[in-house]
């Protein structure tokens, strides 16, 4: 074998050996990008789960910090518990035969999680009211926090006490999240329909007090 020849083969070798280094070389990257992307989607969710959290616990602030009169937080709770009534009782219109498996709106907020046609006809109701996922957080939220302080006052009383409910939500209740959702309540009930904000906070909520008072 002349040393042409040998040479030759020497540099196929050292070729063949390049090449196997670049592929082992393409394949970590691509195993870098791939850890990379995943670390990235863990980052975003977890930073979405803290302001998500954040948003919550500023709710929370906000709705026990109120400083309302015992008659205005009652006047206050009873659209907020009218819209909830009435969201419920919409959702059972359009589901007649899931009426016994959704006894409450927290049943509804329960199954719509993994149930997609309980879902489809929540955000349904949802849009027809003119409400969204953050309104509902923010009304159950007050909800829950005065459910058993505040009481339940119909139109013509609630009318007789406070002439401009609106004012009231706007001059007193400083959390947009919270605002938004109490003056869209008060449009749902007096007018059948909120007008929607450009833009609401989304919190997801998962439990609810059952609404029936005894």
């Amino acid at each position: 074998m002349n040393n042409e020849t040998t040479t030759l083969i020497s540099l196929k070798e050292a070729m063949k050996r390049v090449d196997h280094k670049l592929q082992v070389l393409e394949a970590q990257f691509k195993e870098l990008d791939f850890t990379k992307d995943s670390l990235t989607q863990k980052f975003e969710h977890h930073s979405k789960a803290l302001a998500n959290q954040a948003a919550h616990d500023a709710l929370w602030t906000a709705v026990l910090a109120l400083k309302f009169t015992s008659m205005e937080l009652s006047i206050l709770y009873s659209y907020v518990m009218e819209v909830l009534i009435c969201l419920h009782t919409r959702v059972l219109e359009k589901l007649p035969d899931l009426v016994r498996g959704l006894p409450t709106l927290a049943s509804v907020l329960r199954r719509k999680v993994k149930n997609q046609r309980i879902r489809g006809v929540w955000e349904s109701v949802l849009e027809e009211s003119g409400l969204e996922e953050g309104d509902i957080t923010a009304l159950c939220t007050f909800f829950i926090a005065y459910g058993n302080k505040a009481e339940y006052y119909v139109a013509k009383v609630r009318q007789m006490y406070i002439k401009d409910v609106t004012f009231l939500i706007t001059n007193m209740v400083k959390n947009q999240a919270l605002q938004g959702g109490l003056l869209r309540a008060v449009q749902v009930i007096e007018k059948g329909k909120a007008v929607k904000a450009p833009e609401n906070q989304k919190s997801p909520l998962k439990e609810l007090i059952p609404l029936a008072r005894n």
